[in-house]
């Protein structure tokens, strides 16, 4: 098969496209023709030499997430057989034109997508998800802060958090992405570039600060962070993109009874995997199927442009995701 080969840490230059051996399925795995993956921090972390593969996964071969065809079933797959479109989580190899998965964690792509669409899903609106309402424990009426509103992860959280009946602040560095956010349902945007967000939240909230904030950035913003939020707040750490050091006053942890909680999904087990997957497709994809949410596709680059795709995603410019077409 055609993968993008981590051939050694570095730029995205180290990415090349090369033949590599097919991936054997296991009885419970099914074996995917893929028509789509998509770009992730996780994967520019992971070409640098600072993230390395879970257990099972490919260590030079990125990709979160796929799209595709079941090309082959193992003995003891149910509901899936070859020929039928589905896409899905992966622990890594997906800019390759096969991958392997347990069957549950693959997902049945809507009769309208396209593969696009699909690949540029499980990885933001899972995570997101998973933020929000397993984290976060966001109810109906409450507020909540999203930073990086026009990231891959931030536009789901935007339309998952409206959807739920919250009120959504999203933060973005650009009048674009904060249009394209509110266009996707958030209440208030905030320019990072020249506003103060806990200043904003705390004036629209009449000091009152918002229930949930979900955080990309980590250090630089603990601080106003803190201040942003309300009494018995719940703050999610999903990434670290402006490092992971910082001084806390845990008097007011104390003070405001707030919870702070990190998470990711790469290197959680099959099982817990699963359970998320499971809950994405009681109450997101019908939502996604009927057209209330969507996914939000910048941009996309065939595989033999990965390494530009990679260049692109370093410059911060993509509102949502960012797609690898495979042939």
């Amino acid at each position: 098969m055609r993968a993008a080969v981590i051939t050694e840490p570095g730029g995205p230059d180290v990415l090349k496209v090369m033949e590599v051996d097919d991936p054997v399925p296991g009885p419970e795995d099914i074996l995917i023709g893929v028509k789509a993956s998509a770009l992730n921090r996780a994967d520019t972390l992971q070409r640098q030499g600072g993230y390395p593969a879970p257990p099972g996964s490919p260590d030079d071969i990125p990709g979160l997430e796929f799209a595709g065809v079941v090309l082959d079933a193992g003995e003891r797959v149910i509901g899936l057989a070859k020929g039928d479109r589905v896409f899905g989580l992966l622990g890594g190899g997906g800019y390759a034109s096969r991958v392997i998965t347990h069957h549950r964690m693959a997902v049945r792509i809507p009769d309208s997508w396209d593969f696009v669409q699909a690949a540029a899903t499980p990885e933001v609106f899972l995570t997101a998800y998973d933020a929000l309402f397993n984290h976060g424990n966001l109810q109906m009426g409450e507020s909540v802060l999203v930073h990086a509103a026009g990231s891959g992860v931030g536009t789901a959280a935007v339309q998952l958090a409206h959807q739920a009946g919250a009120f959504v602040f999203g933060t973005a560095g650009s009048a674009e992405k904060l249009a394209g956010a509110t266009a996707l349902g958030m209440n208030v945007g905030i320019n990072y570039h020249e506003q103060d967000f806990s200043t904003v939240v705390k004036e629209i909230t009449s000091g009152a600060g918002v229930d949930v904030l979900v955080d990309f950035i980590g250090g630089p913003y603990w601080d106003q962070n803190i201040a942003s939020m309300a009494l018995k707040g719940r703050i999610v750490e999903v990434g670290l993109m402006g490092g992971g050091r910082v001084q806390i006053d845990l008097g007011q942890l104390l003070g405001k009874r707030l919870q702070v909680t990190g998470t990711t999904l790469r290197g959680r087990t099959l099982e817990e995997k699963l359970a998320v997957t499971a809950q994405f497709k009681r109450h997101v994809l019908p939502h996604l199927a009927s057209g209330s949410m969507k996914p939000v596709v910048d941009r996309s680059f065939p595989l033999d442009e990965v390494a530009e795709a990679h260049r692109y995603m370093e410059t911060n410019a993509n509102f949502g995701k960012i797609v690898l077409t495979i042939d």
